[in-house]
């Protein structure tokens, strides 16, 4: 068994699961439809219930027929008592009680008013004036018109490359081009795929409901080929690399496709989002030499899973609302007023193991100047973001790409310049 084609097996494996599960839950997640639009009917306090059932396996309902909006006749199989409907209902109305109690909590702990939505992701941008109209629902669903998940998702793999450069040297031109372009192709394969679980959430979501899946422009088969896509031409350039990159590379893929479902089962979606998009700290350095020399690559690697926990919980305030709504985790909600407190305390780790991984290589005295000022850049984040102002969380969330930029010229700078030099 080669490491090449061991990648490949892989890749293959992942994407037939991925598949699966999204062309398997559509039919699950239509028949539902009627059944949510039900619990919102009167107060509309049920509405929130519905996440629970997505999570009822389709058995329980085989026929879900509605007229004029108002009257819905439920086809239950046959063994299926009036006893375990009234269960079932119970379970609706107890969930939904519950969840606007932790909405009303949201809203006393300062959260946002109910009624004050944010606006749809933008409609008009360069990708709808520039791309023919056949392209732009594509384009849309991998973000191509907000490219800082692309370079938050690359700086990771720059700082590693340009860690394992030789004493003196720059770091590769050449895999710094091959990380980029394998940046844009993974953060796009992992949209579609978090829009694949996320459509029947992002459609109840102000900021989200126009996103290609969750709107219709785009159906669920067609996204699972787009996926497809996009994984095979990451594949293409991951076999540039080495044997050892490869598998590493490939093995990156598991987390990817499992980030998605983290939201609905623990508090720490963010935390397991930090893995995925830095694994680039393990594989850029691998690039490089043909394995990886953990002591250096560890604390860079969890210096970028700190970051992600700042920057990653700052943009879920933008939802916090809506997410109690819907049911899905973050460490905003579980922070809530002490949110500051933990992103100064992720601050603090991911800059010492910065500074750790530094130490290990032997960087000189111009990369701690240069962490320092990235540092600085995390304390202005942290101290003046308003986490009850969308537009503030937004434009916090998007200056990470400073930070990214700042790590990486102070690793250049500690490994090119000295006093000496100077």
């Amino acid at each position: 068994l080669t490491p090449h084609s061991l990648a490949l097996a892989m890749f293959a494996t992942t994407t037939r699961r991925v598949s699966k599960y999204c062309l398997s839950s559509s039919s699950s997640c239509l028949s539902f439809t009627a059944l949510r639009g039900t619990i919102a009917q009167g107060d509309g306090t049920h509405a929130s219930g519905w996440s629970e059932a997505l999570a009822t396996p389709s058995s329980t309902a085989s026929r879900v027929t509605s007229t004029n909006g108002a009257n819905v006749s439920y086809g239950r199989d046959r063994n299926t008592s009036s006893s375990a409907y009234a269960r079932t209902w119970r379970s609706f109305a107890a969930s939904a009680s519950s969840k606007e109690e932790d909405r009303r909590a949201v809203s006393n702990r300062g959260g946002f008013a109910a009624s004050e939505d944010p606006a749809p992701e933008a409609s008009n941008t360069w990708v709808e004036n520039v791309l023919p109209s056949s392209m732009v629902p594509y384009a849309k669903l991998i973000r191509l018109d907000r490219p800082i998940g692309t370079a938050l998702l690359a700086w990771p793999c720059f700082w590693s490359i340009a860690l394992a450069a030789p004493v003196g040297a720059l770091p590769d031109v050449g895999l710094l081009a091959t990380f980029g372009v394998g940046s844009l192709l993974l953060r796009g394969a992992g949209c579609t795929v978090n829009d694949l679980w996320d459509r029947d959430i992002d459609s109840k979501v102000a900021r989200t409901r126009n996103r290609p899946i969750a709107s219709g422009a785009i159906s669920v088969p067609k996204a699972v080929a787009f996926l497809g896509a996009q994984l095979g031409l990451g594949l293409i350039v991951l076999l540039q690399l080495n044997d050892y990159s490869k598998i590493l590379g490939a093995s990156s893929l598991a987390l990817v496709g499992a980030y998605p479902a983290m939201k609905r089962i623990t508090n720490w979606p963010q935390a397991f989002l930090g893995l995925t998009f830095n694994w680039g700290a393990l594989l850029g350095w691998a690039a490089v030499h043909g394995s990886c020399d953990w002591g250096a690559v560890l604390p860079l690697y969890a210096s970028g899973v700190a970051w992600t926990l700042v920057y990653d919980t700052i943009y879920a305030h933008q939802d916090k609302s809506d997410d109690v709504k819907v049911g899905v985790k973050s460490t905003a909600l579980h922070f809530g007023d002490d949110t500051k407190k933990y992103l100064s305390a992720f601050a603090v780790a991911g800059t010492s193991a910065l500074c750790a991984s530094g130490a290990y290589v032997g960087l000189d005295w111009p990369f701690y100047a240069g962490v320092a000022t990235a540092a600085s850049h995390l304390v202005w984040q942290i101290s003046t973001v308003d986490l009850n102002d969308r537009d503030d969380c937004a434009a916090k969330f998007k200056s990470n790409s400073t930070y990214g930029a700042l790590v990486f010229a102070s690793i250049i700078a500690g490994k090119t310049l000295s006093l000496g030099s100077l």
